[in-house]
């Protein structure tokens, strides 16, 4: 399917509500964005302004209240479990905050789950999370499980996970907030080059003054709405 105006996040009027005993919390009220294919964009905000609830609705991992969620021409409230499901699998790389690595299986097995549900074979999925190991700078470390590498060189396991399907959009959950400044730094040159290089679509949720620094588009969210959008040249 095509994308919308060549957007390939589009969230219109978007509202989530949770229930809290007999309290309703309004995450998100009436979001618009639209977020097109190459963007490198940081979502930023308070604690509470929406921020993981929005990246949750684009990722297929929840729905909204009412409004609409389309990615990658795919409208999420017409789609069905199954069909959510293989949009994760297909169409949308993860990168959280904790990594979220299996802890028994080495850096190569982690970073070729999502290749392996495909139904891609053994051979091919080793040939392209090798290069994709070396390409984010662990070549020789492939067969190091989570507990024998760093924080940074975890996250890095993270990121070739996310893109080895070739995902339509990245969306990455606070991925800084777990490592010290330098591995920060070297984290978003990672980042920004497979942006650069791949055209991979990233969209963060983040705190990090570093993150927003590097973006290419801000979009400040308060409450639950754009408070502010500032795009800068490339």
């Amino acid at each position: 399917m095509s994308t919308q105006n060549g957007s390939i996040v589009v969230l219109e009027n978007v509202v989530k509500l949770y229930r809290q005993g007999s309290v309703e919390v309004h995450a998100l009220r009436g979001l618009d964005l639209h977020v097109r294919k190459g963007e490198f964009t940081a979502i930023s905000g308070p604690s509470g302004s929406g921020k993981t609830t929005m990246l949750n609705l684009v990722g297929a991992l929840d729905r909204p209240t009412s409004g609409r969620v389309v990615v990658d021409g795919h409208d999420l409230s017409r789609m069905g479990r199954s069909a959510l499901s293989r949009l994760r699998r297909d169409r949308i790389g993860f990168v959280f905050q904790a990594y979220n690595l299996v802890p028994v299986l080495t850096a190569l097995e982690n970073a070729e789950i999502v290749l392996a549900l495909q139904g891609i074979s053994a051979s091919r999925r080793r040939e392209r999370v090798l290069a994709l190991l070396a390409e984010v700078g662990l070549e020789g470390m492939e067969n190091r499980r989570p507990d024998q590498l760093s924080g940074g060189q975890q996250q890095r396991v993270a990121i070739a996970r996310a893109i080895a399907a070739d995902p339509a959009v990245v969306l990455a959950d606070e991925p800084t907030a777990n490592v010290d400044s330098e591995t920060a730094d070297r984290l978003l040159d990672l980042m920004e080059r497979l942006n650069a290089d791949k055209g991979v679509t990233f969209i963060f949720s983040t705190h990090d003054p570093k993150v927003m620094g590097r973006a290419r588009r801000v979009v400040r969210l308060v409450d639950g709405r754009v408070a502010g959008d500032e795009s800068r040249g490339p």
